[in-house]
């Protein structure tokens, strides 16, 4: 029992600090492994137990995360235990249910002396889990484990083939592998022989990161970028045209010509920074910024709120030099319930620019690889990415958009209220990064590659996915086979 209770909170704590907002990279790769040593010496109710509770106890680091999220802004005296039930169960509760399944199917293999099944039967069924729930969820892959290996760059650059699920699997291989030598399965010479082959295919893995990682082509062309964002409190806010009377556009354009007297030739401010309600307002507000825009030499990004007839739009509006007409992007993917009465947009948004081509993508979109790995088809070389993020999700959110740009083959520019200005290459490397709270006007520039790098991943799309849920279909079928 002691080992038992050990085994549990060891796995517990390794998930706890190994996931969440603000994770340790390399604890999710040992994580599973105390709970794995164990569960072949107790029954399989115990051993279901042990992986479910230790899960469900890791993950509780996201419980503050979303108390914040979802309770707090709606009520700030709200008590601990009110997150709605569907909340709970979907972030807690399944995910260990699922978790306690792999543990239960690695058990089973591991005592009929068979470690390769063991070893890929963990990342096949958590793979298909967060595939499932990527493609049907509102919220896409936000939560999956890829995103515990952001500060890995090597790793990452497996969902340049495989997508995020290639990461994840890599990840749960190596632990259920180790765990499954440790346990003694099979002979003397089917664990070498399984030792050698999984060390190889772990070693390539990593190789091909590495390479890819330190030998990228050089650019032919490259802007310079800057990011803008306040988070002072009468700046959080969406603006509102007839209180505000022009003064936050005003200020946000004044920290855009000291941005372009720093050599800035494209400007990203954040989502939503007005609601411009009526034709009136709108004009107004392009008046200003096609203004600026032609004034400086530049090109502006800034997130609005727009009311298209019956409609209300979250949309990006890009203004250029010399193109008089303006560039609308509107959001596709809504943050429910917050955004929950704006209507989706269906249509991306390029433009072909001297350094290339180049896009526009909001927020919550890139939680999505779908949207992103269109734009790496359409030959973007950069995203331009106005974001709102809730502070405490503000490297995790950020992050995510990175990984997009590594998946489909591009440079992104993210600028984000109450998170982070963040500029990133097709590798997933950090040109420049810094916190919108950092200053009244936070801001950043940096020099940009702007190259698309075609992937196996922007042309083939969740192929890697697919072929998961047919390895664990095999897998599964072995297991009902010897069982009966």
């Amino acid at each position: 029992m002691i080992l038992v209770i050990a085994a549990t909170v060891v796995s517990a704590a390794l998930f706890y600090f190994g996931t969440g907002t603000h994770p340790v990279w390399w604890l999710m790769w040992l994580a599973p492994i105390p709970v794995l040593l164990v569960v072949p010496r107790v029954r399989g109710r115990v051993a279901y137990a042990m992986a479910a509770f230790a899960w469900f106890a890791g993950t509780l680091n996201m419980w503050s995360y979303l108390r914040h999220v979802v309770v707090l802004p709606g009520n700030p005296h709200a008590n601990l235990l009110v997150l709605p039930p569907i909340i709970l169960v979907g972030v807690f509760v399944i995910p260990s249910l699922v978790f306690g399944l792999a543990v239960l199917l690695w058990r089973a293999f591991v005592i009929w002396n068979d470690p390769w099944r063991a070893a890929l039967v963990v990342p096949a069924v958590w793979v298909t889990y967060e595939y499932l729930v990527g493609v049907t969820s509102a919220h896409g892959t936000f939560g999956n484990l890829v995103y515990t290996q952001m500060n890995f760059l090597p790793v990452l650059q497996l969902a340049s083939v495989f997508g995020v699920w290639g990461v994840t699997f890599c990840v749960l291989f190596f632990a259920a592998a180790v765990a499954a030598l440790l346990s003694g399965a099979g002979t003397a010479g089917q664990r070498q022989m399984f030792a050698a082959a999984a060390g190889l295919l772990m070693l390539v893995m990593l190789t091909f990161g590495w390479w890819r990682v330190h030998f990228m082509p050089k650019p032919e062309h490259s802007v310079m970028v800057g990011l803008l964002a306040s988070d002072l409190p009468q700046n959080v806010e969406v603006a509102d045209p007839d209180e505000d009377k022009g003064r936050l556009l005003r200020d946000y354009l004044e920290q855009v010509r000291l941005l372009v007297a720093q050599g800035a030739r494209v400007i990203v401010l954040p989502e939503k920074l007005s609601a411009v309600v009526d034709p009136q307002i709108t004009s107004e507000t392009d008046a200003l910024f096609q203004g600026a825009a032609t004034k400086y030499k530049c090109s502006i990004v800034v997130g609005v709120l727009r009311r298209s007839g019956t409609d209300r739009l979250n949309e990006a509006r890009m203004y250029r030099p010399a193109h008089p007409a303006v560039v609308t992007y509107d959001k596709q993917h809504m943050l429910p319930p917050f955004e929950s009465n704006l209507r989706p947009g269906t249509t991306r948004a390029l433009v072909s620019e001297p350094s290339g081509m180049w896009g526009v993508a909001i927020c919550k979109d890139m939680d999505f690889p779908l949207l992103s790995r269109q734009y790496g088809k359409d030959g973007a070389g950069l995203l331009l990415v106005p974001a709102w993020d809730f502070g405490v999700d503000a490297w995790l959110h950020d992050r995510m958009a990175v990984m997009r740009g590594v998946e489909s083959g591009f440079s992104i520019a993210r600028a984000a209220k109450d998170g982070m200005l963040t500029v990133s290459d097709s590798r997933g490397q950090i040109l420049a990064q810094r916190s919108s709270a950092s200053a009244p006007f936070a801001s950043a520039v940096a020099a940009v590659p702007v190259r698309n790098i075609a992937t196996l991943y922007s042309r083939f799309g969740d192929w890697f996915a697919w072929l998961d849920i047919a390895l664990l279909g095999m897998l599964l079928g072995s297991r009902l086979k010897r069982a009966g």
